[in-house]
């Protein structure tokens, strides 16, 4: 029962993390692939920080550089040129000098973001970016001293702050390891155990082959449970899918050979 509980502690904390980072920062103020209701935008952009550790602008930033130079020496997290392991500090490195750009108004930095109307978190501002940590390593104490479980606990602040292997893993695998549904100047691959992990940002070359769609999948056997949540999410009136951005749906075996 114990490693139940655990289990399920450390999924609804990855999943509240992973949603905020895939579907409102991602598919939401990245891309406008889906629309965010105006009170779910203020969400995200002033308190996703203290839910991800993440600031974001700086993701946003980030992010919309990553498609600019896919793959080219100014990508800030390609394999190609950081290594399967260089990504990890790689990508550490390229978001501190995101976040300096963004703070000294360095236009090759705020000129990809500039459709957000919202500034980088006071939190980074004021050097104090760390606050999110302590936050959740205070919660997760607050849940094992009292009981003396500590798994549980610890399930519970790596849930939440699993942000650093998450990025590790698509932005690595994503661009190193895995087939192609479509021909890019870059080296994006779909890679499905990157996918599965962590809602569907594993297929990058479908996503960089239609950035605008909030649905990674193209093939009938790509799960891409971040599209799910979106539905879900759509249901309850956060957002709005732009459902005309969609990636279209790949032909059959027996569309091809009419076709041929």
């Amino acid at each position: 029962m114990y490693l139940v509980t655990c289990t399920a502690v450390f999924a609804v904390a990855y999943l509240i993390n992973t949603t905020m980072i895939s579907v409102f920062y991602h598919r939401g103020l990245a891309h406008d692939a889906v629309q965010l209701r105006p009170w779910a935008r203020t969400l995200a952009a002033r308190y996703g920080i203290w839910l991800t550790g993440l600031d974001a602008k700086g993701w946003v930033c980030m992010h919309r550089k990553h498609h600019t130079h896919s793959d080219s020496p100014d990508d800030p997290h390609s394999p190609v040129h950081y290594g399967l392991l260089g990504v990890l500090p790689g990508q550490l490195k390229s978001y501190e000098r995101t976040l300096v750009g963004l703070a000294r108004g360095r236009s090759e930095y705020t000129r990809e973001v500039a459709d957000l109307e919202f500034d980088i978190s006071w939190l980074n501002r004021k050097g104090l970016w760390y606050l999110p940590y302590v936050l959740h390593v205070v919660i997760a104490l607050a849940i094992a001293v009292p009981t003396g479980m500590w798994a549980l606990g610890a399930c519970y602040f790596f849930g939440m702050m699993s942000h650093p292997i998450e990025g590790w893993i698509v932005n690595s695998l994503g661009h190193a390891i895995g087939g192609r549904n479509f021909e890019t100047a870059d080296n994006s691959r779909n890679n499905h155990l990157a996918a599965w992990l962590i809602l569907g940002e594993g297929y990058q070359n479908n996503h960089h082959r239609y950035p605008a769609s909030a649905k990674f999948s193209y093939q009938p056997w790509e799960v891409d449970l971040g599209f799910g949540m979106s539905v879900i999410l759509e249901r309850l009136g956060v957002l709005e899918i732009q459902r005309g951005l969609l990636i279209p749906s790949a032909p059959t075996r027996t569309q091809s050979l009419t076709h041929d």
